[in-house]
């Protein structure tokens, strides 16, 4: 029987890939693992979301409801610029490990769903950790799905985060001395701030 479980990121991400990937595999599971997440009322809001999706859709989901700070924090000090290649790797890894032991088909995150992530960094991370573990990383690029996902988001009434997750980027976000450093133009009218993707389509 074809499995395979997804990390979720967060709620919002979710909804789009859980709709194509239970077309196609008999069993889907979710994955929630992010020690990213801060402040902790933030992480408070997002787990909500989370639960408040999986009674909505009826879905299987696995927690890891930790929060080592300390831990993160100290992984990334220093290396601020490489916190996204850490974060990201720190769940793919919890993920594959879940997989492995629950003798699932393959795995995969609904960080694919964003357009703010870097795919490519994604998918050499996952693959690797594939191999690795004996378990399939599936590249899918989700982003097609991204006006369908914020609809069904607002359908359900799921909380909206306004950020990634981490205290950087939630100050890339807010502050606007960081988004002009960044490259990133503020919108004076609203306080928005509007981030360029220099990545490549695909």
């Amino acid at each position: 029987m074809d499995s395979i479980l997804i990390h979720a990121c967060c709620a919002n991400c979710l909804l789009y890939p859980y709709e194509i990937l239970k077309e196609h595999f008999e069993r889907v599971m979710v994955f929630w693992y992010n020690p990213n997440i801060h402040p902790y009322q933030e992480y408070q809001k997002r787990l909500q979301a989370m639960k408040e999706a999986e009674k909505a859709l009826n879905l299987k989901v696995i927690y890891r409801d930790t929060y080592p700070l300390e831990e993160w924090l100290q992984a990334v000090v220093f290396r601020e610029e490489e916190r996204c290649f850490y974060c990201y790797h720190q769940r793919l890894s919890a993920t594959v490990q879940v997989a492995k032991r629950g003798n699932f088909t393959c795995y995969t995150t609904t960080l694919l769903y964003s357009k703010q992530q870097k795919h490519d960094t994604i998918r050499k991370i996952g693959e690797s950790l594939g191999k690795r573990y004996g378990v399939e990383f599936l590249y899918e690029d989700f982003r097609q799905g991204w006006k369908r996902g914020i609809q069904s988001s607002q359908e359900l009434g799921l909380y909206r985060q306004q950020y990634c997750g981490c205290i950087y980027s939630e100050r890339d976000r807010f502050y606007p001395l960081s988004a002009k450093a960044s490259g990133a133009d503020l919108d004076k009218n609203t306080g928005q701030i509007y981030f360029h993707i220099t990545e490549g389509k695909r």
